[in-house]
């Protein structure tokens, strides 16, 4: 079993822990009202898509997701989020290091031997979600799941469907089609530019992500026999039909949409095992982009 396999069909348990501590870290998580940014690279970074349009859906204030390099300094917030795996990526931290003593900063991390420890004014840390492997998986969604406990948007049905998604076979040909779109509305858009990522790190499958009123727009006319159309969430009236019209497979997403994440991350895992890829040693990439000055 890979790294990236082990990690991820731990997730139920990652996330049961970090509920339960959710109320514990409430005070380093932004409060009721107030205006957040969070920020994020890679997969830290669809996370704090998904996340920012929770929040903001539930209620509880303006909040934004940037990728960390694209953070816009001229912008007033009360408190900025950074979610950052190994807690030494170069653009987090150099965000953190700007808004030093001018705005609250928090960052949720899996390491508490890096940089980021100090570089933030307050930290959440996830050591028993961190990851061998570089392509992510149980991190990221513990971090979120934390996000939505502390947003009182989790229960226990999103980690029984978690291990749903982990002992039901994955749907048939799906592993053999040639290309992949996942699509997403709201906070499940994140969700999908995630798991398309997972598909091109883990086994460099062409993949592609969209808001799914968005899939009409274009994106359909790659739809075919042996691709396959994968929907997060409730679909679009009339979406699954005209996908099945073109020849192309649908993926109906049955479970919660974080579960389905998961789904996904096995399909990214099969795939890899299929074209004898392993995905723990996914090309050109490395576990923390640190740049040189």
């Amino acid at each position: 079993m890979s790294h990236v396999e082990d990690e991820l069909t731990s997730q139920p348990e990652c996330w049961t822990r970090v509920a339960a501590d959710a109320a514990g870290h409430g005070g380093a998580l932004p409060a009721p009202g107030e205006r957040v940014a969070i920020v994020g690279c890679g997969t830290s970074y669809f996370m704090a898509q998904a996340a920012a349009a929770l929040r903001e859906g539930a209620g509880q204030g303006e909040t934004d997701a940037f990728a960390a390099s694209e953070f816009p300094h001229g912008r007033s917030y009360d408190r900025i989020l950074a979610l950052t795996r190994s807690g030494t990526t170069t653009e987090v931290l150099d965000v953190l290091d700007r808004l030093k003593g001018r705005t609250r900063t928090t960052a949720v991390t899996a390491d508490p031997g890096t940089p980021v420890m100090s570089a933030a004014d307050d930290v959440v840390v996830l050591d028993y979600a961190d990851e061998r492997s570089v392509v992510q998986t149980r991190f990221a969604t513990t971090a979120l799941t934390l996000l939505r406990a502390h947003l009182g948007l989790h229960t226990d049905a999103v980690v029984a469907d978690a291990r749903t998604a982990l002992s039901q076979p994955l749907p048939e040909g799906l592993v053999d089609c040639t290309q992949f779109t996942f699509l997403g509305r709201g906070w499940t858009v994140g969700l999908a530019n995630e798991a398309g990522l997972k598909m091109r790190e883990a086994s460099l499958s062409w993949t592609e992500a969209y808001p799914a009123m968005e899939y009409r727009h274009g994106p359909i006319s790659i739809t075919t026999q042996g691709t396959a159309t994968w929907m997060l969430g409730p679909a679009p009236e009339g979406l699954a039909g005209q996908v099945r019209a073109t020849g192309g497979l649908w993926v109906d997403g049955g479970l919660d949409p974080l579960a389905e994440l998961v789904r996904a991350q096995r399909l990214a895992v099969a795939v890899a095992a299929a074209r004898g890829l392993d995905p723990d040693q996914p090309r050109h990439l490395t576990r923390s982009v640190i740049l040189t000055p």
